[in-house]
């Protein structure tokens, strides 16, 4: 949901005009923006009213029941974390609508271009401590009411992603057959990566944590896009952050912010054993490169799933990026030589 005005003019949905009679709002001082969107089958619009008091209208493709939304349903988890989430004003299930609170245009990846250094660090940490509370406070909600404890990366769902990568990035982006012994092989390398991942301690995951899900708003960084939030390893959502297909780090940029997560967590060292904690440290490092490999090649997978079946190919742009965040895992871990090899087969920048 990382939205910015659209400048093409389109004409107002009918549910929209529906809404606007509805409840009252003078149609010809009311204006209504088209807004760029997300990679769903959601759409936006910006609502001007007559004051000039903005907000945010989300159109679904169908009618829904406000109480099981799955963003309603987060929205509301969330609230209790507590993070800042956007507030929802308004909603028309019959129309299939929800109006929300309009936090502008500017992403933190938009932000960041114009961001010094230390504000650029100070986001960072904010963000990085968001999971912490997510997970501590998660840990402490857990209730079946909530969606996302009915949900999970589990074996399934993991290995399910990863074939996604197969198909929309390897066989309908570049274009390549994958020769069926080949298909089974990459499956004996996908095997033990999943079970590790799903094997372990699950924590309350965002699901999507990275910089276009994130909006600076009047002093306050609002978190976006979270209504596919689920339970998954605790290296998740930092490894969606800080191995983000839209923005660089450096690796000591991405050392300091693990190391910033684990002292937040109370495992950063200290006055403790400092071999026991260098150990975990090292132990949570691999695990992060595990995930960040299994996360960067789904993201890989949406990305072409959005150029060649949505018609969308604003996403190629961030293609390279994504590209050398696993090439970097693979040429870590010497586990991943038979993996590298294969995928070397098919994707020229890993070669």
């Amino acid at each position: 949901m990382s939205l910015s005005a659209h400048p093409a003019a389109v004409p107002v949905p009918d549910p929209i005009a529906a809404y606007l009679a509805r409840r009252g709002y003078d149609r010809d001082a009311t204006r209504i923006v088209p807004l760029t969107g997300d990679a769903s089958d959601r759409r936006y619009f910006r609502l001007i009213d007559p004051a000039g008091a903005t907000s945010v209208l989300a159109l679904y493709a169908a009618p829904f029941r406000y109480e099981t939304l799955s963003f309603v349903n987060v929205a509301n988890l969330l609230d209790r974390v507590p993070l800042p989430v956007p507030a929802i004003f308004d909603h028309a299930e019959d129309l299939g609508l929800l109006r929300l609170q309009d936090l502008g245009d500017v992403t933190m990846q938009a932000h960041l271009g114009a961001a010094s250094p230390g504000e650029h660090a100070a986001l960072y940490r904010q963000a990085v401590g968001f999971i912490e509370l997510l997970q501590r406070r998660g840990a402490e909600l857990a209730s079946d009411r909530y969606a996302p404890y009915t949900l999970a990366f589990d074996v399934e769902k993991l290995t399910w992603e990863l074939e996604f990568f197969v198909k929309h990035f390897i066989e309908a982006y570049r274009g390549l057959e994958v020769p069926a012994a080949t298909r089974e092989a990459l499956r004996a390398e996908w095997k033990p990566i999943v079970e590790e991942l799903a094997g372990e301690p699950r924590v309350l995951c965002h699901r999507d944590y990275h910089s276009r899900n994130l909006m600076p708003n009047r002093g306050v960084l609002y978190i976006i896009d979270f209504q596919d939030a689920r339970l998954g390893p605790d290296t998740y959502d930092l490894a969606s952050l800080l191995r983000d297909s839209y923005v660089d780090f450096t690796e000591d940029a991405v050392d300091e912010l693990i190391a910033f997560f684990l002292a937040l967590r109370g495992q950063g060292g200290g006055r403790g054993d400092a071999g026991s904690a260098r150990s975990y440290q090292a132990d949570f490092r691999r695990r992060f490169d595990l995930m960040s490999l299994q996360r960067n090649l789904k993201a890989l997978g949406t990305f072409g799933y959005q150029t060649t079946t949505r018609q969308n190919p604003v996403y190629i742009q961030y293609m390279p990026r994504t590209l050398r965040h696993v090439r970097r895992n693979l040429e870590r871990y010497p586990r991943f030589g038979r993996l590298w090899d294969l995928l070397a087969t098919f994707v020229d920048a890993l070669r």
